[in-house]
């Protein structure tokens, strides 16, 4: 009987894992230099240290979601949209990432506008990144909003949609498809790649001197989307499409970490007032209507998980690492066959 449930856990991790190869493709990196030291910097805003130490390696993506990518999981899932995937503001305010809905519920259909495809998607709460990690977890399937679609994989949702549910929301131990834990992101951004130090740049365009917000048609590198005397890029865009900053990457290769939008985190912050409402999810990155101070190491944010804010995006990290999966997968397999003997 051991060994049937074994073989049926193989398999589950084997299905998990070839979800990798279905319609949204996102890039990622490797974060190694596992076992590194935490940073020493200070945080401004709440006063906290000691972030960017991560024990083991896991990839992270190079691109925040985009509007393209987040369009088709809606097409996926959100055709009666139950737990409130789409914003309305997408396709409605001037800053929206202009991805709109037609349709009645049961046969809603979603487009996005064609020079908007490849920019960040805003108006996304923490929520609805745990249900976007969530699909891909799951292989990206089609259907209504359910544990096989959105509300189990990476993190027991259960229809979890206010404030005080998710925030009660944890990371399952066999999550593959995961909001960055605010270690991860941080490491990513800032840390220097150079072994299990605590070696970390101010900004994560691998640098310690402020970005400028400058798009010429070669980066010039250590640049930014951000606010600095002038919106760029400006009306209607806002936002730049991933990867246009293309000589500013993180030490690990990671894009616009700085800038762009706010990305989501798992972190749980308290900020001691004694009721739920003092209590958030964290922020990193700041956003392109940000100065650069935001985008500074030691800039921590945080915002009501429920909300679906104009400045917030995500980005999505993959763990363990790939090659890690593949060799437990191997080792469990090996496990059940010497048990069969």
């Amino acid at each position: 009987m051991k060994a049937a449930i074994q073989v049926v856990c193989v398999a589950a991790v084997v299905a998990a894992w070839a979800s990798s190869a279905s319609a949204v493709t996102i890039d990622t990196v490797t974060v190694g230099d596992n076992n590194n030291l935490p940073d020493t910097e200070i945080m401004s805003t709440d006063g906290t240290s000691g972030y960017g130490a991560v024990k083991t390696d896991y990839r992270i993506a190079k691109f925040e979601v985009t509007s393209g990518q987040y369009r088709d999981f809606l097409n996926a899932v959100a055709q009666t949209d139950t737990y409130g995937l789409y914003n309305t503001e997408m396709w409605t305010e001037l800053h929206g990432c202009k991805i709109e809905r037609i349709g009645a519920s049961g046969s809603y259909n979603y487009s996005v506008a064609a020079d908007r495809a490849d920019r960040p998607v805003n108006y996304i709460s923490w929520g609805d990144a745990a249900r976007f990690a969530n699909w891909m977890h799951n292989g990206q399937p089609s259907g209504l909003q359910g544990p096989a679609t959105t509300e189990d994989g990476s993190y027991r949702l259960g229809g979890a949609v206010t404030r005080a549910d998710l925030l009660a929301i944890t990371r399952n131990p066999t999550a593959t498809w995961v909001i960055p834990t605010e270690d991860e992101w941080y490491k990513a951004a800032f840390h220097k790649n150079d072994g299990a130090t605590g070696n970390y740049f101010d900004y994560p365009t691998s640098s310690d001197t402020t970005p400028t917000n400058v798009l010429p048609a070669i980066d010039p590198g250590n640049t930014a989307t951000f606010l600095d005397g002038a919106w760029v890029p400006g009306f209607p865009f806002y936002r730049s499409e991933v990867g246009d900053h293309e000589n500013s990457a993180s030490p690990y290769g990671t894009f616009d970490q700085a800038g762009n939008v706010w990305e989501w985190n798992e972190a749980v912050i308290d900020l001691g007032g004694g009721s739920v409402t003092d209590v958030y999810r964290g922020l990193r990155g700041g956003d392109y209507s940000n100065s650069d101070g935001s985008l500074h190491a030691d800039y921590r944010s945080w915002y009501d998980p429920s909300a679906e804010g104009v400045f917030s995006g995500m980005r999505l990290a993959e763990v363990p690492e790939p090659a890690t999966v593949t060799m437990l997968t191997i080792g469990a397999i090996a496990l059940v066959r010497r048990r069969r003997r």
